[in-house]
């Protein structure tokens, strides 16, 4: 079927030439595509400033494109995003060493008349505007910027070299898995679904969390033109449920903050799409919180003393940063958030703690106490501030060093990062349960090559009562699901959380509803697949036997959990100073017992 498929596809693109055509470039002036060709081959690249997929790959083309020049291959970009200003446009070609011209596209006329679809696309022209080749450039990243490590196949350089040749191009087609690009579509007056009035408050709730300014995702969705510019992208993700990410099985557990959407707002956004994108009354807009820290007033920040320079491209060593949090006196903290410098480039931050006699700056402790605690608070593209329940805390001991683990991924341009942590403190008198964040791990992992399904597990036993309140799953590319399943004395077990299809690029903390009591003797069994084979896309080698490492390359298997003692009461708070006075019914009824019996003794005293 692919075959048939390649074949129809070069047929029809062999025999249609593209029109000549002339558009504005980046900095006003108007260029004729046969003007800039003179009559070479053209390599054509379909760019918009905020895909993740176009900004990666725009440096692997301006390297193509310097190797070529003196073999008559001229390169050309076009911006068919609406919302791509000029000045973005000639900040982009500045900031990645373009100097090919980049045509504005208003219209997505020069797109269409291609077949292109998705940003990041290319097609290569022969002299007399034949397509000879339409798709991606290589093969290293995957949709959502999933990175192989490096290409397996350079399909652009090798159609070049054919076409240049006089040859057949050998793969004429491949599957391009970029930003989908809008094609304007009459707006239906009388539709029943508005942006203001039904979209909106969907993407207020599931969406700009991420997708608002200085956030993790590429582009904002905080206005009707941003969501308006984007729908077609947004009716696909949605649709095919990758967008807003979330992994857990909805069978197992209930959770906080959860982002799953309903079928009916799925419908919403569909429909919204379908109808031309109305707006609908502006009246019924809300404000929108566009940046700033999701606490509210951080009792602490702290921050990486200098920052980090993230390169352009690249696989990029785990960066270990120990900062003092400045406090002579433990510290209590009942809620934290990571902010990174540059949420672009921060894939995930986990925040250990560091004792004071530590003599290695990678290695990872866990604090002294009943239960010891692993770390203090991790980070991922689409979490939030960790809020622990009333009256608990994390505890920093006095002297103790906080520990930053952070894991880069280049954005197609070099970069700085300077990550800072907040925090939210309460006095020790009023913390009554200690939060430990436990881990169940294995540092002896071995995968062997080709195996697809392979299973590791390891548990945990509870041997007080527990609460258990959070859980958050870590493997690397090769991790294909992961369960957590507590198996209780009495000889019955239950499923806490399903991650049926594992994701590297979105990673969460899964926040009980409500947390789940653990008795004593209850064994937490932690289950993982990981698929070394070839059918994993995002696997840099199935031939390789994989073992425990910090590279993405490298696999782990770590299962971290919130935990509380259920009898531990650290200090008589407010309220359970409370619980050991006289209620008020108490006190009135002790009254009116007092009372009857003055009036007894007085009517004694009378009668006598």
């Amino acid at each position: 079927m692919t075959s048939v498929v390649v074949a129809v596809c070069t047929a029809i693109l062999a025999a249609l030439p593209i029109p000549d055509f002339e558009l504005s470039d980046a900095y006003g002036t108007r260029i004729r595509y046969s003007d800039h060709s003179q009559n070479a081959p053209v390599v054509i690249f379909f760019l918009g400033t905020e895909c993740p997929l176009a900004n990666l790959y725009a440096p692997r083309l301006v390297e193509l494109a310097h190797r070529t020049p003196s073999r008559g291959v001229r390169f050309l970009a076009v911006a068919p995003m609406p919302q791509d200003t000029l000045g973005a446009l000639a900040g982009f070609a500045r900031t990645r060493g373009i100097s090919f011209p980049i045509l504005v596209d208003p219209d997505a006329g020069v797109a269409a008349a291609c077949r292109v679809t998705r940003l990041s696309e290319v097609v290569l022209l022969d002299r007399d505007r034949l397509i000879r080749y339409h798709g991606r450039i290589d093969d290293q990243y995957e949709p959502g910027g999933k990175n192989r490590g490096k290409p397996n196949r350079h399909d652009l350089a090798e159609a070049i070299d054919e076409v240049l040749a006089h040859k057949p191009v050998s793969v004429p087609w491949t599957p391009a898995s970029g930003c989908l690009i809008p094609q304007p579509r009459p707006v239906q007056p009388q539709s029943e679904i508005t942006y203001h009035r039904d979209v909106a408050p969907i993407l207020q709730v599931h969406c700009q969390v991420c997708h608002r300014k200085g956030e993790v995702a590429p582009f904002p969705l905080t206005t009707f033109d941003d969501a308006r510019h984007w729908a077609p992208m947004i009716g696909e993700v949605v649709a095919n449920g990758t967008m807003p990410p979330w992994h857990a099985n909805p069978d197992h557990g209930r959770f906080r903050n959860e982002r799953r959407l309903t079928t009916m707002q799925k419908q919403t956004i569909a429909k919204w799409v379908d109808a031309g994108c109305p707006e609908g009354d502006r009246s019924a807009a809300t404000e929108v919180r566009t940046e700033g820290w999701g606490l509210a007033n951080p009792d602490r920040i702290v921050r990486m003393s200098t920052p980090f320079r993230v390169p352009a491209e690249g696989v990029i060593d785990y960066q270990h940063v120990i900062v003092d949090p400045g406090a002579a006196t433990d510290l209590w903290v009942s809620a934290a958030e990571i902010r990174p410098g540059n949420r672009r480039v921060l894939h995930h931050c986990n925040v250990f703690l560091q004792p004071p006699d530590a003599d290695d700056a990678t290695a990872t402790y866990e604090t002294e106490g009943t239960l010891g605690s692993h770390s203090l608070i991790q980070f991922t593209p689409g979490t939030g501030p960790i809020r622990l329940p009333d009256g608990m805390a994390k505890l920093i001991p006095a002297g103790w060093k906080l520990h930053f683990v952070l894991h880069y991924t280049p954005i197609g341009v070099p970069v700085d990062d300077q990550t800072e942590l907040a925090m939210t403190l309460i006095e020790a008198k009023d913390v009554r349960k200690a939060v430990a964040t436990k881990l169940v791990r294995d540092e002896t992992l071995r995968i062997p090559p080709h195996a697809a399904n392979h299973r590791v597990q390891n548990t945990w036993l509870a041997d007080e009562d527990c609460l258990l309140l959070a859980m958050f799953p870590h493997m690397h590319v090769r991790g294909k699901s992961f369960r957590y399943v507590a198996e209780y004395p009495d000889g019955t077990h239950e499923i806490l959380l399903d991650i049926p299809a594992y994701d590297f690029t979105w990673q969460h903390r899964y926040e009980l509803v409500e947390p789940k009591r653990l008795p004593a003797g209850t064994l937490v069994r932690c289950i993982a697949m990981y698929d070394n084979s070839p059918g994993n896309p995002n696997n840099p080698d199935p031939t390789k036997e994989v073992r425990t490492g910090q590279q993405s390359w490298d696999e782990m298997f770590n299962g971290y959990f919130e935990i509380v003692l259920v009898d531990q009461q650290l200090q008589l708070g407010p309220s359970q100073r409370a619980d050991h006075r006289p209620s008020m019914m108490a006190l009135t009824a002790a009254v009116l017992f007092a009372a009857l019996a003055w009036l007894k003794l007085r009517a004694r005293r009378s009668a006598a």
